[in-house]
């Protein structure tokens, strides 16, 4: 819900709109460190339609200053040590590592990879996220979790936002 191209076209133009809702709990999970985002840098890694577009737009919406970058971007590495909030939503297995992350930085992991895991037996997986958690964790204020993170808030996100659009139905102030 909220990625209809009307809702991203509202999102775009600062007009109000029902958000994607995994962005959108990317953006509640920030504010639960820092609630107030407004000239923090924000790197943003990973430009799908689906979360980085979005979840850019919402941080520009509270005044963050946004770089978008991708898995091709060059010196990854560095862009990224500058981000008082890091969105990762790349989709490659911990691309982001721990010496990515500037000290204190709030780190969002939106990735979710099926990885080998021979320690549980031969054939088996375990999920990891775009961040090498371990490393990052040791440097970063706060940092999602993979799985378990982002994933509870967007269901929550979901349900908020079918909430919102019943009442708006209805015309209902929210």
């Amino acid at each position: 819900m909220g990625c209809h191209p009307m809702n991203a076209g509202r999102l775009m133009a600062g007009l109000p709109a029902l958000a994607p809702c995994t962005p959108l709990g990317c953006v509640e999970l920030i504010r639960t460190v820092r609630p107030e985002i407004a000239g923090l840098e924000a790197v943003v890694v990973g430009r799908s339609i689906l979360v980085g577009k979005p979840v850019a737009q919402l941080l520009l919406a509270g005044s963050a200053t946004v770089t978008m970058a991708h898995s091709r971007t060059r010196d990854l590495a560095a862009v990224c040590r500058r981000a008082d909030i890091l969105v990762a939503a790349v989709g490659k297995p911990e691309m982001i590592r721990g010496d990515f992350v500037k000290p204190g930085a709030i780190v969002i992991d939106v990735g979710i990879n099926r990885v080998p895991n021979p320690a549980a037996g031969e054939g088996r997986s375990k999920l990891v996220g775009d961040v090498a958690f371990a490393e990052a964790a040791e440097v970063a204020a706060a940092i999602t979790p993979v799985p378990g993170g982002v994933g509870p808030m967007t269901i929550a996100c979901l349900l908020a936002n079918t909430l919102d659009a019943a009442l708006r139905r209805r015309g209902i102030k929210e």
